[in-house]
């Protein structure tokens, strides 16, 4: 694998053959305290990665790239508050969604909340954020955590016969010209975006509003505006219309008898 756009954008970027889950190598890396912000590790081929609910990603190897970035997110000298960690993933979805929009033309990107980003309705990237926990903060402070690690994994040149649900996608299939150069292409454009957002987020102190993050996240969502049915992490279903993101990147829903919800975590399913 060559990717020698990217590597200029991390301070190391770890290429493996292959790997269960890169995410799982990273959170392991991360507890090396010299390992630096931005930190990235890439494969073509994830044996057991890990999907939102703990779900099962797997891919034929060679067919999709699997990518994890360490961040040790710190706001105007500080380590950024743990409430303040939930648009670290909407920023990664964010960064994919404007990356692919750059590879693909023929239909419509987007990203479905809170993180899987879509090319005319049909999935092409999942985003997974894992905490790193801190140590317990005394009584009476503010929760922090030692960073997270975001992942992603893109569907590249997967066929028709080799998705694995009906609903996905991968960017050849989409119409983006594959050829040796497009995995830098794509994980240099993620890298870049990221870092954009992500710096401009721990400089207006996590506020998403002031750094511009809040309003190109509602611009990208494609739930919004939606029919949803939301499954709630306890079991339960919320039913409504996805209205808008809140100041801490939580989806809001209108339910039928017009009571409004925040939603923290879920699996969304746009209703038809």
């Amino acid at each position: 694998m060559s990717l020698p756009r990217s590597r200029k954008l991390v301070p190391e970027l770890i290429e493996l053959d292959s790997s269960p889950s890169t995410n799982g190598a990273l959170v392991a890396l991360a507890a090396i305290p010299a390992t630096e912000d931005f930190t990235t590790i890439v494969t073509r081929d994830q044996t057991a990665g890990r999907g939102r609910l703990g779900r099962a990603w797997v891919a034929p190897p060679g067919t999709s790239l699997a990518i994890s970035v360490l961040l040790r997110p710190r706001s105007r000298g500080r380590a950024l508050p743990l409430e303040r960690y939930g648009w670290l993933p909407i920023a990664a979805g964010v960064a994919m969604t404007e990356t692919i929009r750059q590879a693909v033309t023929s239909a419509p990107v987007g990203f479905k909340w809170p993180n899987d980003v879509l090319i005319g309705g049909r999935k092409v990237c999942g985003v997974l954020g894992e905490l790193i926990p801190a140590r317990t903060p005394t009584e009476g402070t503010t929760p922090l955590a030692a960073g997270v690690v975001l992942g992603a994994g893109v569907n590249i040149s997967m066929s028709e016969t080799e998705l694995p649900v009906p609903t996905a996608t991968s960017l050849g299939l989409a119409g983006a010209h594959v050829d040796r150069g497009l995995e830098d292409r794509i994980l240099s454009g993620y890298l870049g975006h990221l870092r954009m957002l992500v710096t401009d987020y721990l400089e207006a102190g996590g506020d998403a509003d002031a750094s511009g993050l809040r309003p190109l996240a509602r611009e990208l969502c494609i739930t919004l505006g939606r029919s949803v049915r939301v499954e709630l992490p306890d079991g339960a279903q919320l039913v409504g219309t996805a209205t808008d993101l809140d100041a801490d990147g939580r989806l809001m829903v209108t339910e039928a008898n017009g009571r409004e919800r925040s939603v923290a975590a879920g699996d969304v399913t746009h209703v038809r």
